[in-house]
């Protein structure tokens, strides 16, 4: 796993540096600066990115955003001493995917890495992905067909990436929950369902409704 740590602690940053590497035998690579992050996080790809909130020249919470506002698709894991309820929460808002009160054992941050590296791993390559006419822009998160453009929210191009991945396949809700929500608790399956039904509207714009297909009582598949 190829791993970007925004961490100014130095005692902090060394730990995670040499357990992910010598226990998990990842790559890492180490910046103490929230613009660091930005930077290396735009010009390379990594599996995950684990953001400490408080660090200078730009917080984690502000270039998780900025991230997300230039269409950043890989996995984010905020490390903070905030516990609060609200803490989180703007931490989920800003674009994270995951979030790791301080302080934490290294077994547990190795055990989120790996969720989070199942949860955004996808065999599919290309960056538009076209089916039967209808394009799905991987980078922008956004369908198109013809010249017209419906943008996805991030847990919608989430939901249809994992379908898309496993076509054909029946998906429990278990399974979506997992791969998509994770370590969210408070998310219920209502959430799931409800997602589904907003992507399904989105792909009836293009009259491909139909291939977002509900199997009663178990979950979800994708048919073209």
């Amino acid at each position: 796993m190829n791993v970007l740590l925004a961490e100014d602690d130095v005692k902090l940053g060394e730990l995670i540096t040499y357990m992910l590497e010598k226990k998990a035998n990842y790559q890492v690579e180490w910046v103490q600066t929230g613009e660091d992050a930005y930077d290396y996080a735009s010009a390379s790809h990594y599996d995950v990115i684990i953001m400490d909130w408080m660090m200078p020249n730009g917080d984690g919470v502000e270039i998780c955003k900025r991230l997300r506002n230039d269409s950043y698709g890989g996995a984010i894991l905020m490390l903070t001493a905030k516990d609060a309820l609200q803490d989180r929460v703007v931490g989920l808002d800003a674009g994270a995917d995951d979030y790791l009160v301080k302080p934490f054992e290294i077994d547990e941050l190795l055990a989120r890495l790996r969720a989070l590296a199942r949860r955004n791993f996808s065999p599919i390559r290309e960056e538009i992905l076209t089916i039967k006419g209808l394009s799905i822009n991987r980078t922008s998160q956004s369908l198109q067909m013809e010249q017209q453009v419906i943008q996805l929210t991030p847990r919608e191009y989430q939901l249809l990436d994992l379908l898309v991945q496993n076509k054909g396949q029946v998906l429990t809700r278990d399974i979506i929950f997992d791969r998509i929500w994770g370590n969210e608790t408070d998310v219920s399956y209502k959430t799931i369902d409800a997602t589904v039904k907003l992507l399904r509207k989105k792909l009836t714009k293009f009259q491909k409704g139909d291939w977002l297909q509900s199997i009663r009582g178990v979950g979800y598949k994708l048919d073209t």
